[in-house]
């Protein structure tokens, strides 16, 4: 049960925070582009590679905190579905470039943004 609630504690703040990041970052750059949706889903696998080396390195938390702060905040700090739909909407308003572009940063921003959580803190700790 303890498991659970940590996942449901760290679900709230980080779909919390994702609404915060995500306006945010929408407000600064405009509306016209999923820039949000991006913003979060590249800190957010930042945030991982940096935390999932941490983990391996440095520091062994319980599998209460591993999951408040993996699978409940990070977990529902970045968004699948919603870098989905937006896809969708931006090819069904006849932007497939921009649609195509977005698919091709989301995936190459997020996976560099992970693999250079993990490098930097292997930089800090080794």
């Amino acid at each position: 049960m303890k498991l659970i609630l940590a996942i449901a504690v760290g679900g709230a703040l980080g779909a919390v925070s994702r609404h915060i990041v995500a306006f945010q970052v929408s407000m600064w750059l405009g509306r016209g582009f999923p820039w949000g949706t991006l913003a979060v889903n590249i800190l957010g696998s930042f945030i991982l590679g940096a935390l999932i080396e941490v983990m391996a390195l440095a520091w062994s938390p319980g599998q209460e905190m591993r999951a408040l702060l993996t699978v409940g905040i990070l977990g529902a700090f970045t968004t699948f579905s919603t870098f989905s739909l937006e896809t969708i909407l931006l090819f069904e308003r006849g932007d497939t470039t921009v649609a195509v572009g977005y698919m091709a940063a989301s995936l190459l921003f997020s996976v560099g943004a992970l693999f250079l959580g993990l490098r930097a803190i292997r930089f800090v700790i080794l």
